[in-house]
């Protein structure tokens, strides 16, 4: 399996580990970002319809980047995500996927990834995070 682009994983990295004691590691498949053992973001590629699981829920067999993060309330709350380029796994009722590429929105998703991390991090350092956000 294809490991993610470096792009994707460059750009991820610059937002995920600016927070408060979140470090990166590899995950089952491509890469993720967590804080306290805690998974706040999951880069993962399809190819050729695998991950089968990430394949389905993202309605496509790839090639493909995807980002699953976790949000504060059940995801289908939110009727953005259960629109292009958002897709909702259905494994926890709190993460929404997101369909990465050259034309994604980095302005949208960069809060996405810090809400996902405050809503995982201890409150001392979700408090931190939120008093940098102004």
């Amino acid at each position: 399996m294809p490991p993610p682009p470096p792009a994707l994983v460059d750009k991820l990295r610059t937002i995920c580990l600016d927070l408060p004691d979140a470090y990166e590691e590899a995950a089952w498949t491509g890469r993720r970002w967590c804080i306290r053992k805690k998974n706040f973001a999951h880069l993962v590629q399809i190819d050729g319809g695998w991950p089968p699981v990430y394949a389905r829920a993202a309605g496509s067999p790839g090639p493909l980047s995807v980002l699953t993060l976790r949000t504060p309330r059940p995801a289908a709350d939110t009727p953005r995500f259960s629109r292009a380029p958002f897709f909702l796994p259905g494994w926890w009722p709190d993460i929404v996927g997101v369909r990465l590429d050259a034309d994604s929105d980095w302005d949208l998703i960069e809060p996405l990834l810090i809400a996902s991390y405050c809503t995982l991090a201890p409150a001392a350092l979700a408090a931190e995070v939120a008093a940098r956000q102004g």
